[in-house]
């Protein structure tokens, strides 16, 4: 099966992420898309409790079915006490030999890919695919580029909204905008906590 692996904080998850899914599943021909949520981020990011942000992905992913699964294997491995996109791949790729896993990743991050750990080993064992983003420009590089530019939404941009107590209808699908109003997520600071 092709299947294409989307992590990242999703602090929260938004309509960039949820356009992304469908980006992948429909345009670029995966059969599954696997939303990862870091458990503890490589770069120290704050970071709502993971289980927030699993309950949001799950929402976001609802409209899928199967075809969107939200993985949570990041808990289960920690390297030096964060996650590593490289360890993370790796145990996916064992549990899942007959799947074609590609790494899939916003342009946002071109610019750190050389920060992560183990990056040129990712790249000889899985193709990497870039999404744009408008803002981020995308050198050559070991990549190929998806054909649709996304959204000019982020996770900073809304906890930024939400702590200022401004809307965020449009920006994230309904069930993940509930959902944080539920919890009261985002309201004080910038993390969630």
């Amino acid at each position: 099966m092709r299947v294409a692996f989307l992590g990242g904080s999703f602090n929260p998850p938004h309509a960039g992420h949820q356009l992304a899914c469908l980006l992948l599943l429909e345009m670029e021909g995966f059969e599954q898309v696997w939303l990862v949520p870091c458990y503890r981020h490589a770069f120290s990011k704050q970071l709502a409790e993971f289980s927030h942000r699993v309950q949001m992905c799950r929402r976001m992913a609802r409209p899928f079915g199967e075809r969107v699964v939200v993985e949570q294997i990041e808990r289960e491995l920690l390297d030096e006490g964060v996650n590593r996109t490289a360890a993370t791949l790796d145990l996916l790729a064992g549990r899942h030999p007959q799947d074609d896993i590609t790494l899939v990743v916003g342009s946002d991050l071109i610019g750190e890919l050389d920060q992560w750990k183990d990056f040129q080993r990712i790249v000889a064992r899985h193709q990497l695919l870039v999404l744009p983003r408008t803002g981020y420009s995308y050198e050559r590089g070991p990549w190929r580029v998806a054909g649709l530019r996304l959204p000019e939404v982020s996770s900073t941009q809304l906890r930024r909204r939400l702590a200022a107590g401004q809307s965020i209808d449009g920006l994230v699908p309904t069930a993940v905008a509930e959902y944080i109003s539920l919890h009261g997520l985002y309201a004080t600071n910038g993390s969630g906590d």
